[in-house]
């Protein structure tokens, strides 16, 4: 089994996904199980140490899925998608994969046809590179 690379969140980020789940109910449904693993294995620091590098909620992110397919997406809580194609849930599977990356990092990722291998290129955007700690 390919060992997944080591993920961190802000503290944050984590208490307002674990909201969101507990929000959910008991559902355990694939997408919600993959981000209970991901939060239980991520490394939590205050938003003010988070690295520059990381992917967190509400950072623009370019990232290719398999090396092929190129995208440049925000990651977003679901209620903040509304339909806008630039956006992507942390509920969706993809999401959940590149919550906690660094620039660099590659990842398999079940998906509904497969796994995938995303592949962080480049972080456009992140709120704690910009200051913004309570966004």
């Amino acid at each position: 089994m390919e060992k997944k690379p080591k993920i961190i969140l802000s503290s944050r980020d984590l208490e307002r996904l674990e909201a969101l789940l507990y929000a959910l109910g008991n559902n355990l449904s694939p997408d919600k199980a993959a981000l209970l693993e991901e939060l239980g294995r991520a490394d939590v620091l205050e938003p003010q140490e988070i690295p520059p590098t990381v992917v967190t909620m509400n950072s623009t992110v370019r990232f290719t899925v398999e090396n092929k397919q190129e995208f440049r997406l925000t990651l977003v809580y679901p209620k903040d998608v509304d339909g806008q194609p630039d956006r992507i849930s942390v509920l969706a599977p993809v999401g959940s994969a590149l919550l906690g990356l660094s620039v660099g990092d590659s990842m398999a990722w079940p998906m509904p046809g497969g796994v995938v291998n995303v592949t962080i290129e480049e972080l456009l955007y992140q709120p704690e590179r910009a200051g913004e700690f309570h966004r």
